[in-house]
């Protein structure tokens, strides 16, 4: 039975952690996070229940026993200072190594004068801390500090310091506005492609859309790392790696070790294989595991060449991304080793428990052992990284300022490459997920495993700055998957569903801050997609860096449910019809995303009736704000059930509605540019529903010369050009 004092330790552990203890969910309702979910926060996090007071005195006793934090990200030069009783009148010296300097400077200090700003004892010993202010700013950068007080280690810091903004093109100033298409890049169709779209049909796209859309960038789904096996593993949002990209990608053809290579030049060419490509090319939907299975056969023949040809730019690639490729690397090799072995496994968790850890000997001598096969993923990698490069420059010399808009997934498959190369940085005990609103009424188990914010810190973020620098570095714009992540993310204890979560705070300040670093230093416009329940203070943040908003036709209500006109949407946002998870305009308008609910199983026939009555208002609604906006011809029906489907005036005028908002940046969604009425993703599915899979309506062939392609384009174009969006 809980004590007053057990309940007291726990609400000092809750708050210590970060956990909130009530929350409001979009219907308005209130939540208090339940002492058993505050509980298991806390012992996932290392507190241990019954030793919460103890454990976190000892967290704080090794705080306070350094001179000075480990990291450190602030704008200001104002330092805290942790001193023993008896230090707090010595000498500091401080070594202060600018970002790229050839050398530190040194400074001393006399502690003796500086305020105290706070006292602590911690098992009988006491603490006071100091507040020391440089007597200079630094410059935007991530330096290296060591403070040294006699009779006390020294204490080493990497100090982040952010920019005032994140970075924003020049021609995106003083109310330039922009628009761009959105697609799956794996969706495209081409008549030379091998199932999948890959590289070279991305350059193609950028061709069409800036000569005939004029669109100013190409929004891509990200790119990362999949395990590429159907149905689980070809969500591109839950990523075996986000530092490294998918292997479906790469065009193959164009890689010169390909073309030198006589036995994949002589395998390529026969009846057999020529079949199979257009077989692949022919289907539908893209088939992951077979697309995956014939370029890895021909990639292997590729990579035996090259190694009689060994080349310094795979050899420096190699150098520069160091120990973090070669975990990648390791795990892939692992992984199709160790199914060889044993075809029934799947999972890194049901490997021999040797090899579930990176540093182990047994992995080590794997590494000697099977080095070439090792090599031959990162050789993948640096092709990748190649061809992407080429594609973004092509795509700004093509006409496109921006290029390629980039999309860094929130979450990461607990199978995948990233927990097993680096366990220490993601909790154990829990998964993150959502809490209950409009479209998932009892919430979402998304399944993966939250950020470990502690080990993040005293790493001093690297691998969330590499995170970010490796999936922007070859574009222009990056899209922050659910960025209200680096303010909280609503946490789901293991044997708890999705209605009994809380939300746990994360360093936010700090997160922001090295994003808008990164931001300046790749110059990479930064979109922050902040659906769902978004705390006041989020869009307050982000809009103060330069971040922008992600707005959605379908969200943007005012408070009687209609449709708000384009006047009143944000500038400094992105403005868009729909996304992955949501209906198209045409699949809208005909309720496809409510049959499709409903034939998966993930709606009962009440609700399928209910969704359905809702939906005749809706349409009303915007159909109201359409005519409102003046962007409906008078002849067009003013009873959206009169129109039984997306009709040409219609879809142009909602595009127009888009484009006519002040926003800065607009996009359309290939499907709704095409008038498409599946969506990409049916959330709350797997098997049940073909995700992740659709092709594109029109081949890169097809939007040169099929009639109603190119009035598409026309359209977009025109109302581009008609609000001031081409650059």
């Amino acid at each position: 039975m809980e004590t007053d004092q057990d309940g007291l330790a726990l609400r000092k552990a809750s708050e210590y952690c970060g956990i909130q203890s009530e929350f409001w969910d979009v219907f308005g309702h209130h939540h208090i996070a339940s002492p058993s979910a505050c509980n298991a926060i806390v012992s996932s996090l290392g507190l241990l229940p019954g030793h919460l007071d103890e454990d976190i005195q000892a967290r704080e006793l090794a705080r306070w026993s350094r001179v000075a934090d480990q990291c450190l990200v602030t704008r200001d030069a104002t330092f805290a200072l942790h001193l023993p009783d008896g230090h707090q009148d010595e000498i500091l010296t401080l070594e202060v190594t600018l970002e790229g300097a050839p050398a530190a400077t040194r400074s001393q200090v006399s502690l003796a004068g500086l305020p105290v700003i706070a006292t602590a004892e911690f098992q009988g010993q006491k603490f006071v801390r100091k507040e020391y202010v440089f007597p200079t700013a630094f410059p935007a950068g991530y330096h290296d500090l060591v403070f040294s007080v006699a009779g006390l280690p020294p204490a080493s810091m990497k100090l982040i310091v952010p920019p005032n903004r994140a970075y924003l093109p020049p021609f995106l100033e003083n109310g330039g506005k922009t628009g761009g298409i959105a697609i799956a890049l794996y969706g495209l169709r081409s008549a030379r492609n091998w199932g999948c779209g890959d590289f070279r049909d991305l350059r193609d796209f950028c061709d069409w859309a800036a000569a005939e859309a004029h669109a100013t960038f190409i929004a891509l789904n990200p790119l990362h790392a999949l395990h590429n096996r159907e149905p689980y593993n070809t969500s591109p949002y839950l990523p075996n790696s986000i530092f490294y990209q998918n292997l479906i990608y790469l065009d193959v053809e164009s890689i010169n070790e390909f073309r030198y290579s006589p036995e994949a030049q002589q395998l390529f060419n026969e009846a057999e294989t020529q079949q199979e490509l257009a077989e692949l090319r022919d289907s539908p939907t893209v088939q992951y595991e077979r697309v995956q299975a014939i370029k890895l056969r021909f990639l292997k023949l590729a990579f035996q060449h090259s190694l009689h040809n060994p080349s310094p730019a795979f050899r420096a690639y190699q150098h520069e991304e160091g120990e973090l490729l070669l975990r990648f690397a390791t795990f892939c090799a692992l992984d199709a080793y160790l199914h060889t072995q044993n075809p029934d496994l799947w999972l890194w968790r049901d490997w021999p428990a040797a090899y579930q850890d990176p540093t182990s000997a047994e992995t080590r001598e794997f590494q000697k052992e099977h080095h070439a096969g090792i090599a031959f993923h990162m050789w993948i990698q640096w092709h990748l990284n190649r061809q992407l490069a080429s594609v973004q420059e092509h795509a700004k010399a093509a006409g496109l300022p921006i290029g390629l808009y980039h999309d860094l997934a929130l979450a990461t498959d607990r199978f995948g490459a990233d927990l097993w190369s680096n366990r220490a940085f993601y909790v154990d005990g829990a998964r993150v997920g959502s809490p209950p609103d409009d479209f998932s009424p009892q919430g979402q188990d998304w399944a993966f495993p939250p950020p470990n914010k502690y080990q993040h810190r005293d790493s001093c973020y690297q691998l969330f700055i590499e995170s970010i620098r490796k999936t922007c570095r070859h574009g222009g714009a990056l899209r922050i998957d659910h960025v209200m992540r680096f303010f909280r993310l609503y946490w789901i204890p293991d044997g708890c569903d999705a209605t009994g979560g809380a939300y746990v705070r994360d360093f936010a300040d700090d997160l922001i801050g090295i994003l808008a670093l990164e931001s300046v230093r790749n110059q990479v416009l930064i979109i922050g997609e902040d659906l769902g329940t978004v705390e006041p203070n989020v869009r307050e943040t982000l809009a103060r860096f330069g971040i922008l908003s992600y707005r959605l036709f379908y969200f943007e209500r005012d408070s009687q449910g209609g449709y708000k006109p384009p006047s009143e949407y944000p500038y400094q946002a992105l403005v868009s019809s729909t996304t992955h998870d949501l209906p198209t305009i045409a699949g809208f308008w005909i309720n496809r995303d409510i049959e499709a609910r409903h034939d998966a199983g993930t709606i009962d026939d009440a609700g399928y009736h209910a969704q359905l009555a809702n939906r005749v208002h809706d349409k009303q609604k915007m159909l109201d704000a359409l005519f409102v906006a003046g962007l409906l011809p008078e002849t067009t029906p003013r009873v959206a059930s009169q129109i039984p489907e997306l009709t040409g005036e219609l879809h142009n005028a909602i595009i127009g509605f888009l484009a006519s908002t002040p926003s800065m940046l607009m996009v359309v969604n290939q499907e709704d540019l095409t008038k498409e009425i599946d969506q990409q993703n049916l959330p709350g599915t797997t098997w049940q529903h073909p995700n992740w899979s659709r092709k594109m309506k029109f081949t890169l062939e097809e939007l040169h010369t099929n009639q109603t392609a190119i009035d598409f384009a026309e359209m977009f174009r025109n109302w581009l050009d008609q609000t001031g969006r081409t650059a």
